[in-house]
């Protein structure tokens, strides 16, 4: 049994949070989903506006005001706002106001209100260039992003809160989620944007040689591990890769969506490295697999079906829905 009563998801309209919210709602627990609605979509929620237990805000985290009024009862947040990585060199500023002043707005206000579990979403981008392999959580920290350098500031905060008033806070750090209502533009997450281009018959494109790899894990999975880390205690103060720990090239990645739309030969193009794209992610996942008994779905093949399949329906009936 979930032993809070009220809930709150920021980032609740987006990819990851809408599912948080939806496994909430199901539950039965009073949910707030706090959003800003730059990236997340209304129509992510709106099979939920039937419960009466569920709540849709739109406010952004960098306004305390607007956030303050719907903290008190609050016992679980939940925080899965971010700007993402894709977006960090447009606007390196906002990215610093949403990931570090937005996570420290959140942290005063859970304090303020004796919020008494913060679930923080981190990013393995904190850990930068591998030193060894597989990356562990005791990995040194020194990002080479925007991206990874704000989300590493919203973890010192989280840290120093715990110091500070004992706040009871664990950090995820996720690793190339994927899944239904990931956002698909060309700021979204690679699975989602080369199926669209290729339902739309458009070529995809590769940043790099394609040999780049990466640790893709299921957004279901991202949800269950979030809720394990809200309900047990021996999570207080601690931090996990949340990470399937499957292995795939982005090449691969491209091969094997076009296969599932069955298009023989798909358009593949090259571009340029992105400045400060890692190159291999290899995860070692054995700690939340050890103090959570978190059991991530192995077949990936599976979830890259369940999640192009849900883009082709998406698409097919329209793809400019809010």
């Amino acid at each position: 049994m979930f032993p809070f009563k009220r809930a709150l998801v920021t980032g609740g309209a987006g990819f990851i949070g809408s599912h948080i919210v939806e496994e909430l709602v199901l539950q039965g627990i009073e949910t707030i989903s706090i959003d800003n609605y730059f990236a997340g979509k209304h129509s992510n929620l709106a099979h939920l506006t039937q419960y009466p237990h569920f709540h849709e805000v739109e406010c952004d985290v960098t306004d305390y005001d607007c956030l303050e009024q719907y903290f008190p009862g609050v016992e679980v947040v939940f925080h899965e706002a971010a700007s993402k990585k894709t977006i960090c060199l447009k606007d390196p500023r906002r990215d610093l106001d949403i990931n570090a002043k937005g996570t420290f707005n959140l942290l005063e206000l859970a304090v303020k209100h004796g919020v008494r579990k913060f679930v923080h979403a981190s990013t393995g981008s904190v850990y930068g260039e591998a030193q060894y392999f597989p990356q562990d959580e005791a990995h040194p920290l020194s990002p080479t992003s925007y991206y990874g350098v704000s989300k590493l500031a919203g973890e010192r905060y989280v840290k120093a809160f715990e110091h500070l008033y004992g706040l009871d806070a664990t950090i995820l750090r996720y690793f190339h989620v994927y899944g239904p209502r990931q956002e698909s533009s060309d700021v979204g997450g690679v699975v989602s944007i080369f199926a669209r281009r290729l339902l739309a018959g458009q070529p995809i494109t590769i940043f790099g040689d394609g040999t780049q790899q990466r640790s893709f894990t299921y957004v279901k999975d991202v949800v269950k591990a979030n809720l394990l880390a809200a309900t047990a205690p021996e999570t207080k103060g601690e931090v996990f890769n949340c990470a399937s720990g499957i292995k795939v090239t982005i090449y691969e990645l491209a091969a094997m969506v076009a296969e599932i739309l069955g298009i023989a030969n798909p358009d593949i193009r090259y571009g340029d490295w992105t400045p400060g794209d890692i190159k291999v992610f290899d995860i070692d996942n054995a700690k939340i697999r050890r103090v959570l008994g978190m059991d991530f779905m192995t077949d990936f093949h599976q979830g890259l079906t369940l999640t192009v399949n849900w883009a082709r329906n998406y698409f097919s009936e329209g793809s400019d829905r809010v």
